[in-house]
């Protein structure tokens, strides 16, 4: 058991039978009150989030989650597909992979983590970082170039990105998974 004070973001704990992801955690300790943990979490088997309340010292149960490399391999209707190294499969719908779907495309040779809970799949995490090509964004805007100057592009499964000014149709850029920004321009994938 752990207090509640020392679950991070991105660790998962167990409530009423239920494993709960930490997306956000922020202490705050005041001079009259103890202290408390305030909790963004998203229920890994339902989806659903909450925020909630705990006094630091409460006691929380962690969660280790088995984990294994898998890549993706297909799509049939809403399930997707991915496979591990000895070539078993693993069938997933859109709602399971949600936060992951804008960056999932045919052919991707992206190395992807399956999160198991109690034996059965549950998501799938991608790299942190990975790499895409622009298919369609406007020209450049002339004007302000102040600040940094954004616009909008277009992956080939029709996420649309903001990117830096510069980058052009056919372009491969660097996207950071967690929120979805554009990092850089990357050369293409070999």
């Amino acid at each position: 058991m752990k207090t509640a004070q020392e679950m991070k973001p991105n660790s998962v704990m167990l409530i009423e039978g239920q494993p709960w992801l930490v997306q956000k955690a922020e202490f705050t300790k005041s001079g009259r009150n103890s202290a408390i943990v305030k909790m963004k979490l998203k229920n890994l088997l339902s989806g659903s989030s909450t925020e909630t309340v705990f006094k630091s010292e409460d006691k929380v149960e962690p969660v280790i989650l088995d984990r294994i490399t898998v890549s993706y391999s297909y799509v049939a209707d809403d399930v997707y597909v991915f496979m591990d190294e000895d070539f078993n499969q693993y069938e997933l719908s859109a709602d399971d992979i949600e936060s992951v779907l804008p960056y999932i495309v045919d052919g991707m040779t992206d190395e992807c983590e399956a999160v198991f809970f109690e034996g059965k799949v549950i998501s799938v995490d991608l790299p942190t970082t990975i790499v895409r090509q622009i298919v369609y964004t406007e020209g450049s805007a002339r004007g302000d170039t102040s600040g940094k100057v954004m616009k909008a592009a277009q992956l080939s499964n029709g996420t649309v990105v903001k990117v830096a000014d510069f980058c052009e149709i056919d372009d491969w850029i660097e996207i950071d998974t967690r929120n979805g920004e554009y990092k850089c321009r990357a050369k293409a994938p070999a």
